[in-house]
């Protein structure tokens, strides 16, 4: 008989609906795996009493209640949690308790969602490891001498261990499809506008949004249902979608023209054979559903590295920290943040707008095409420690870029993209694949996502220690 953290998101939604289980019970199950199975390096802070207190709080499900009502889950280190410990990652706000949640936290609670605590990101979410001076490392449960990924490694380590049936990350960069390939997940990065940056709104380049990190299509799409929509003073929005996002899934895609390329965009890095099997079947896989492939050139040129860099360099610098603890920042982020202070008002604009005349060039380039495939990572999850160079910050960034030569061109691009977990390595290691979407068409991807999913399932699988 099936546990209940067996169970999707969803199936433990419905549970609550039906009134065959309570949001307390649920949150009491996953509360006790936490407790007892968190060797995974998932949470910086639990809240036990404030979840138990919050399920008790909820009642009956509402006549239009969300199918997430009820369903435990947890929030990123970044995201402003009233009333609750949240770092950024970072030892310099190692007790700071925000006053105000920001969007995706109120939107979370609206939709009756339990959070159990806050998920590990590495300091400001900047690097694509979570290794913080504030938690111990997230590691996948796959392997536990191997990285998460980051910086949603926290909220997708948590999720491929059973602790919670889905989580929200964010992706700047590949931080939320980058941990959803290193575990196992389905990691989906909206369409630029889609969820709202309130009150913050502290990314004026608009690379970054939240998402959702879960173990089938049909869950993450729920939890963007969750979290989409603009608030009164957003300066930018995606259109609604036509219907929920949820009953996309059901749709039938019809036959697509989708672009493939391999060559890694960002750098030069040899990509590992498993990667490069893993897409090619996924090629394969599609073809077979009916869809065109069609091998295209990288759409972004080189030349849009140094820019995204530049962009990157300035978010990093924007995180205020109080100049008395500036000392406890990572050698990482110091280094990023003095580039990006020297960079002038002027080179920023100029930077902001060549990064968008490149994502136009690309956006025209692919705008036959009703996806795109490329590998997620260029390898599978590295050990702990493998790309950390404290002693060189330089070279810790390329060897980033090394791992992650794909995901920030659909950050550049605006477009939604996901890693889908379609193979694994023969020691047992999940590898992910990733496809994108013109923009605000996630309503198409996740119905090709879930067509996939159907063709080759992977809910089934289990780490060690489930």
């Amino acid at each position: 008989m099936a546990e209940l953290h067996d169970l999707t998101a969803l199936e433990q939604g419905a549970l609550v609906r039906r009134r065959e289980v309570s949001p307390l019970e649920l949150v009491d199950h996953h509360l006790e795996r936490a407790d007892r199975l968190d060797t995974v390096g998932a949470f910086v802070t639990v809240t036990p009493e404030r979840a138990r207190e919050r399920a008790r709080a909820l009642g009956e499900p509402p006549e239009d209640a969300s199918p997430l009502f009820g369903v435990p889950t947890a929030i990123k280190d970044l995201n402003l949690t009233a009333g609750v410990r949240t770092t950024f990652g970072s030892a310099a706000f190692a007790d700071f308790v925000p006053e105000v949640s920001d969007g995706v936290t109120l939107s979370m609670e609206a939709a009756g969602m339990v959070s159990l605590g806050k998920t590990n990101t590495p300091e400001f979410g900047s690097p694509c490891y979570t290794e913080p001076d504030v938690a111990p490392p997230a590691v996948t449960p796959w392997d536990r001498t191997r990285t998460a990924g980051g910086s949603s490694g926290g909220a997708a380590a948590a999720v491929a261990a059973g602790l919670v049936p889905l989580a929200q990350g964010s992706d700047g960069g590949g931080s939320i499809r980058i941990p959803a390939s290193c575990c196992g997940l389905v990691g989906l990065k909206p369409t630029r506008g889609r969820i709202s940056g309130h009150p913050m709104y502290g990314d004026p380049v608009g690379l970054a949004t939240a998402g959702p990190i879960a173990r089938t299509v049909r869950d993450a799409a729920a939890m963007l249902d969750v979290l989409a929509g603009r608030r009164v003073g957003d300066p930018s929005w995606a259109p609604p979608p036509s219907e929920s996002f949820l009953a996309a899934c059901e749709r039938d895609p019809g036959r697509l023209r989708i672009a493939r390329f391999i060559t890694p965009v960002i750098t030069d890095t040899d990509i590992d054979p498993e990667c490069v099997r893993a897409w090619e079947d996924a090629s394969r896989l599609l073809e077979s559903l009916g869809h065109e492939v069609v091998d295209v050139d990288v759409p972004l040129p080189r030349e849009a590295v140094p820019v995204f860099e530049v962009c990157w360099a300035v978010l990093t610098a924007l995180s205020v920290v109080p100049p008395e603890r500036e000392h406890l920042l990572r050698p990482l982020t110091r280094w990023l943040s003095g580039a990006g202070r020297e960079v002038n008002g002027p080179e920023f604009g100029l930077a902001i707008g060549a990064m968008r005349r490149h994502a136009a060039g690309a956006l025209t380039a692919l705008a036959a095409y009703d996806a795109v495939l490329t590998p997620t990572l260029a390898t599978p999850p590295l050990p702990v420690g493998a790309m950390r160079d404290d002693e060189d910050p330089g070279a810790d960034f390329e060897a980033q870029k090394r791992f992650t030569p794909w995901t920030s061109a659909w950050n550049v691009t605006g477009m939604p993209a996901v890693s889908l977990p379609l193979h694994r390595t023969p020691d047992g290691l999940p590898v992910g694949v990733m496809l994108a979407a013109r923009p605000a068409e996630e309503e198409l991807l996740l119905a090709l996502s879930a067509q996939v999913e159907a063709a080759a399932p992977w809910a089934h699988r289990r780490p060690p220690g489930w």
